[in-house]
């Protein structure tokens, strides 16, 4: 038997092991996309129907006008009308509403002097990101306002108006960013549980010992056991992609070749480390512990949800041995900004080194555990 037939010989016991049994089967299949429906309506920035009460002292055409532009918006949602300022309290307290709008008595007054109206925006601020994003909201809604105000009344004079024109996302969808990341996401922890538990089962199971007794070189043995983790991960990662394009309906501007080029360094890395940590531990749940040791901190450090920019220096240099950083800048770019393979040339190749490494490290110890 040449070494091409036994490395298949080793890639379709591994496929076996992998699939024998129909729970397994559902595992790497089911979850991944029941995740993905789930995580991508989940995670979004983006806020719809945000509570809010009105108390308003000031009756007057002005303020109704106001206060109609959050009646009309979509990403508003009218819970209460307050009567007497004590009942602010209440319901920022309990929950009952994000914010509270405050016009007071002399505000339709101020206006028509051409002085500066002031609205008060009560707001819950325990969860800042989102007391910003709906503060923003508002701004917009006040803004128009203002321009409306301005126009009806042929004010000169009044405050600048602001265009905006977001390119690669006209319509600022925080979906679009983040479902391309959760594809990196479900790729990383579907490969690290493949190739994690590979030789832990062996180990486990009493059959790693076997494997001294055959003729086969720990190249052959590292090898075997690489292409079925690479192979799962790439369906994984094309059924993700799929669902992302043709349900979430986000556009993919750039290349395939340029995606799947970057995929294939990614399953790389993600193998090399599986590996290396299946060489390592002696049983599936130190396989399974050691896995969840890795994918965690690669996850936070990857900038999936916060920028590596803000992070401290220190952090930076550490994310730079954590291949998903770099596939999260391609799948991106390439699906909202069509990057070509020169513009993502210096995200290849850290995850081919990180791969190679990686690779080479599990070789040593598979060398060291048979020999």
């Amino acid at each position: 038997m040449n070494s091409f037939n036994k490395i298949i010989a080793l890639v379709i016991k591994e496929f076996l092991a992998i699939l024998r049994d129909p729970k397994s089967r559902f595992v790497l299949i089911g979850p991944p996309i029941i995740q993905m429906i789930v995580f991508g309506y989940a995670a979004t920035y983006d806020l719809k129907n945000v509570r809010y009460a009105v108390y308003n002292e000031d009756p007057s055409v002005a303020s109704r006008e106001l206060i109609a532009g959050f009646r009309g918006s979509k990403n508003f949602s009218e819970s209460a009308i307050i009567t007497h300022k004590e009942q602010i309290e209440s319901l920022i307290n309990e929950k009952k509403v994000l914010l509270v709008i405050h016009i007071d008595s002399q505000f339709n007054r101020d206006l028509i002097l051409g002085k500066s109206a002031q609205v008060q925006v009560i707001i819950d601020g325990r969860n800042s990101n989102t007391a910003m994003i709906a503060l923003n909201y508002v701004r917009s809604i006040v803004t128009n306002f203002n321009m409306q105000w301005a126009k009806t009344h042929a004010i000169k004079n009044s405050i600048p108006t602001i265009k905006t024109r977001a390119w690669f996302n006209p319509n600022l969808e925080s979906r679009w960013f983040i479902v391309p990341g959760i594809i990196a996401l479900l790729t990383l922890v579907v490969t690290m549980m493949v190739t994690a538990l590979s030789v832990a089962r062996e180990r486990e199971q009493g059959t790693f010992d076997q494997l001294l007794v055959t003729p086969f070189t720990p190249f052959q043995i590292l090898l075997g056991k690489a292409i079925p983790g690479f192979v799962v991960g790439f369906f994984e990662a094309t059924l993700v992609i799929m669902i992302t394009v043709f349900w979430f309906k986000i556009p993919l501007r750039g290349h395939l070749v340029t995606l799947y080029i970057g995929l294939s360094l990614y399953l790389l890395s993600s193998v090399g480390v599986g590996l290396m940590i299946s060489s390592l531990v002696v049983t599936m749940q130190q396989g399974l512990l050691g896995a969840f040791l890795f994918l965690v901190p690669s996850i936070i450090l990857s900038g999936f949800t916060t920028p590596i920019e803000n992070m401290p220096l220190w952090i930076q240099y550490l994310t730079r041995v954590n291949p998903m950083r770099y596939f999260l800048v391609i799948i991106r770019t390439t699906f909202l900004e069509g990057a070509s393979f020169n513009n993502l040339i210096h995200q290849y190749w850290p995850m081919l080194l990180i791969g190679f490494t990686c690779l080479t490290f599990a070789g040593w110890l598979f060398r060291h555990r048979m020999y």
